[in-house]
């Protein structure tokens, strides 16, 4: 990465809190700051600490967000759709406006059509602070690993892996929704800033090969190498890749 910044908590807790923390220093910097946002249990600390702002006074109201994805066949009032994660994690405790909310709309029927609309939302709102977090697979949004990373909002088939890995979310694997709508890697690369968020030891190893290993389009999160200001934010166990015996950042 171009100017990289790693931080290592002791918890997601703690991590979520620096994360708000960032996200308010752009909110107050900015008339009109935009969030690019992400859903899966990764985020929850980060959200939980921007209401905890919120209730201590920061006021949400001229925030627009703009999510990474949702899952195709998911209407948003299915408790495993991204836009009823929103809701209730950040959305319904804070005063973002809903007018100012955006999400891809996994139930439309023209899909292609979708998928140019939210392109142009992102262009009508460029984006400030992306958050992201990370498959098992290296996916960032569901941009899975492929020979080709597609640029623009997209239709995409979930890799096996993905699918079992949020089968967890879902009474059976079976429920999971194999298609998903995905903002593509241009949009993701021209925020101004990334967050991405790794907890856990089960993504020590995508982590160091997406912060340490070359840049490949079957990592897709090693793309982020080529931002110009990125912060990886982790805990120890999901950061055991990353450093050698001494506490030094291992090199490429």
């Amino acid at each position: 990465m171009q100017t990289v910044n790693i931080r290592v908590f002791d918890t997601p807790h703690d991590a979520g809190i620096y994360v708000a923390a960032l996200a308010e220093q752009v909110i107050q910097s900015r008339p009109d700051p935009v969030l690019g946002l992400a859903t899966g249990s990764t985020p929850i600390p980060f959200y939980d600490a921007l209401v905890g702002l919120h209730r201590c006074g920061l006021d949400l109201s001229s925030v627009t967000t703009i999510n990474l994805d949702e899952y195709i066949g998911l209407p948003p009032t299915h408790e495993q759709s991204y836009a009823y994660f929103m809701h209730r994690h950040l959305f319904s405790r804070t005063n973002i406006r809903p007018e100012n909310i955006h999400i891809p709309n996994g139930m439309a029927d023209d899909l292609v059509a979708e998928c140019a609309r939210y392109d142009d939302v992102i262009r009508q709102h460029p984006i400030h602070l992306q958050i992201l977090g990370i498959g098992v697979n290296g996916h960032i949004g569901f941009n899975e690993p492929d020979d080709l990373l597609l640029s623009k909002t997209h239709v995409v088939e979930l890799r096996p892996e993905t699918v079992r890995s949020n089968a967890r979310f879902f009474e059976r694997i079976e429920d999971v929704p194999r298609r998903a709508i995905t903002m593509g890697v241009q949009a993701i690369l021209q925020a101004d800033q990334i967050v991405l968020m790794a907890f856990g030891p089960e993504k020590a190893d995508i982590i160091a090969r997406s912060v340490l290993g070359e840049v490949r389009t079957d990592v897709p999160a090693s793309i982020l190498q080529l931002h110009k200001r990125v912060t990886v934010v982790l805990d120890r166990a999901s950061a055991q890749g990353l450093f050698d015996e001494s506490g030094r950042l291992r090199e490429k």
